[in-house]
């Protein structure tokens, strides 16, 4: 089953918002819920009262990222222990802590193990640079992450491993990727994970396009073989759009 998965990021920065906005895609979701899976990925603040409303509605909840150890002297930290038992899913590894917060491919790789050791599903993103795109170099930048990533792995994992591909050039800039480099992309990262934990496995993992997803483009990449649904993050901030991009993704994966 696609997955559709929202990072609201650092928004919004009032509790009301946020519940009305998870209620705002509510209904769509469910109504779509034998063709595609929904998970909402608010800040750690809104976790509580959104994961209230989520109750028995058959949408996930996600934190958006988490640390590699269960306890500690780790000040402002959240750990996988603390996530479990509310939270189904965990992002890792996403561009912007890579970026502004120095996060590398080895703390991605624990935090995925940690996560995947805690039951928690893992949205594990991987992408290049703008540099990277335009020197020719993703295929080395993408394969290298997903190797580092998946150090701790194995093949028991693969169904609870999610894979985004979104590239970082792409990320909030409203440019997207053109749906053939993402294809070649996505089916890179198919192959490195059955090189890492087995092609058996590998089939199990899904993997997601991200980077200015929205309603209007998306089609474009769900319709894609190996695209196994979307991250989405600005457009997720807007209930009617990010209602469009899940009723699109089921339409697509309910003609396949």
């Amino acid at each position: 089953m696609p997955l559709v998965a929202a990072n609201w990021k650092m928004n919004p920065t009032n509790e009301d918002d946020a519940l009305d906005l998870v209620r705002g895609v509510l209904s769509v979701a469910r109504g779509h819920a034998d063709r595609v899976e929904v998970a909402i990925f608010p800040p750690f603040v809104w976790l509580s009262s959104v994961g209230a409303v989520l109750a028995e509605s058959g949408v996930k909840l996600g934190a958006q990222d988490t640390f590699w150890e269960m306890s500690g002297a780790y000040t402002g930290e959240v750990s996988p222990a603390m996530l479990k038992g509310w939270c189904q899913w965990v992002i890792v590894g996403h561009s912007e802590r890579r970026l502004y917060l120095g996060e590398t491919d080895e703390m991605v790789a624990k935090k995925t193990a940690a996560a995947l050791s805690s039951e928690l599903g893992v949205i594990m993103c991987v992408g290049e640079l703008a540099d990277h795109y335009d020197a020719g170099t993703s295929d080395q930048v993408v394969s290298a992450q997903v190797k580092a990533g998946l150090a701790n792995c194995s093949a028991d994992d693969s169904a609870r491993l999610v894979i985004a591909y979104e590239p970082v050039w792409a990320i909030g800039t409203g440019k997207n990727a053109d749906p053939e480099h993402a294809y070649k992309t996505m089916r890179l990262i198919r192959r490195v994970v059955g090189e890492m934990i087995g092609a058996g496995a590998a089939r199990k993992v899904r993997i997601l396009y991200g980077g200015s997803v929205n309603s209007k483009n998306v089609q474009q990449y769900v319709e894609l073989p190996l695209c196994d649904g979307a991250l989405v993050g600005g457009a997720s901030l807007n209930a009617e759009d990010f209602a469009q991009i899940v009723k699109v993704t089921a339409e697509v994966y309910g003609h396949r």
